[in-house]
């Protein structure tokens, strides 16, 4: 039951104060929650005290876990324009590189804490044992499908990239077996798209590893292995620095057990990319 649905059973039992911080969530709640305590109050009329009380009546530590409940049910719900107008708000008269670089970093400590190891590291022996590994990730997650199919492809033959939806994804997966991983990441708003695929992939035995932000994600839901990365929601901006760095973890534990086979494949590429110049042969200037 998400919180809009509580506000409106309770809504009876509420103070006046009450009834008014519960009117505005219902009423604006892509605005509400990126409020602090003591704007929410000024907004409404009452103390920034009488909302920590109201958020502690409703069953949170306090308003902090509030405001989280409800980012987290409004980040899958906006539009494009919401969010150009929540995010106007939200930044007013902040510095912007501030607000982003350190709502970035909040979301990587977040992540730290959230990401299973048993299943980061279940995630790595399945993609190892694989005969064939699919990635799966539309619109704003397929520039990280690309990015994390790039590297495997140096260390595995097999390597499908998807970053196409509806019925070409279908016609990409049709072929998975049991002996197959696939990869699928999907943040809000969440692609219903590489959900159903995760979803038949998993029904013909393929382990599904999912790369979401909660495990009761639509993806999150069809999935062997979930890896937690937590996103948020800038303008029309999905901040994906927590997912990509989940991503480079699992790039680097991958490279570390193919140790042997990769600086093979680098030594016999690095006498390619020289023959060929394919990097350019930086020097200072000096002879």
């Amino acid at each position: 039951m998400d919180i809009l649905t509580v506000l409106e059973k309770r809504f009876s039992q509420f103070s006046k104060g009450q009834r008014s911080i519960a009117r505005f969530i219902l009423e604006s709640y892509d605005k509400a929650a990126f409020m602090t305590a003591n704007r929410l109050g000024k907004t409404v009329g009452v103390s920034e005290s009488t909302v920590v009380r109201f958020a502690v009546e409703l069953g949170f530590d306090g308003y902090p876990a509030m405001q989280k409940a409800i980012q987290e049910m409004v980040l899958n719900r906006l539009t494009s324009v919401q969010r150009i107008e929540v995010a106007s708000h939200r930044i007013a008269d902040q510095d912007v590189v501030s607000l982003v670089l350190q709502s970035d970093m909040d979301k990587l400590r977040q992540t730290e804490e959230l990401l299973s190891r048993p299943d980061f590291n279940a995630a790595v022996e399945s993609i190892l044992r694989a005969k064939r590994v699919y990635i799966l990730g539309v619109r704003s997650a397929g520039a990280l499908a690309d990015f994390l199919g790039y590297y495997l492809n140096y260390m595995f033959q097999n390597v499908h990239i998807i970053t196409t939806g509806s019925s070409e994804m279908f016609e990409r997966i049709a072929g998975v077996t049991e002996q197959d991983v696939v990869i699928a990441l999907s943040f809000p708003r969440y692609s219903s798209s590489t959900a159903k695929g995760a979803a038949y992939c998993r029904s013909t035995g393929a382990t599904v590893i999912g790369l979401t932000d909660s495990s009761l994600s639509p993806l999150g839901q069809n999935c062997d292995y979930v890896l937690l990365a937590k996103s948020d929601m800038l303008s029309l901006v999905d901040t994906l620095v927590a997912p990509l760095s989940v991503i480079n973890a699992l790039i680097v534990a991958l490279a570390a057990r193919r140790e042997g086979e990769l600086a093979k494949t680098f030594d016999r590429l690095e006498h390619i990319w020289e023959e060929y110049h394919v990097y350019e042969n930086h020097n200072d200037g000096r002879t």
